[in-house]
């Protein structure tokens, strides 16, 4: 028996607004969509230009309130092969929120708030 990881699931309050984010962050471009018929959910799935697991973003139109991260340990990790460059970028865009130069990583945030770690290519 092989499983096969595919996807991870957010759930967003402002759907465009991490649409852009994730396209402008990280790349990440629409590679399906799933609207229910009543409106109360929409699905959308993101795919890299490298790579094939999905982040399935999920907005849900009767949430009106930010989601509860609890101590926010959990993430998703990408490698970059420019970590410089891409550093500087999220650093531009405002998103860098936590930086370990240690261990030679850092972290963005999204706009509702997960963490996304970045780490050069090995």
């Amino acid at each position: 028996m092989q499983f096969t990881y595919i996807h991870n699931n957010i759930n967003v309050l402002d759907l465009n607004k991490s649409i852009n984010f994730y396209n402008k962050a990280l790349n990440l471009i629409e590679d399906s969509r799933i609207e229910a018929e009543d409106g109360s959910f929409i699905i959308v799935y993101l795919k890299p230009e490298v790579g094939s697991q999905l982040i399935e973003l999920t907005w849900l139109k009767d949430w009106d309130r930010p989601y509860n991260l609890g101590d926010n340990e959990f993430h998703m990790a990408f490698e970059v092969d420019n970590y410089n460059e891409a550093l500087a970028f999220h650093k531009e865009m405002d998103a860098v929120v936590y930086e370990n130069n240690d261990m030679g990583i850092y972290f963005i945030a999204d706009p509702d708030g997960y963490w996304i770690e970045v780490l050069p290519t090995k």
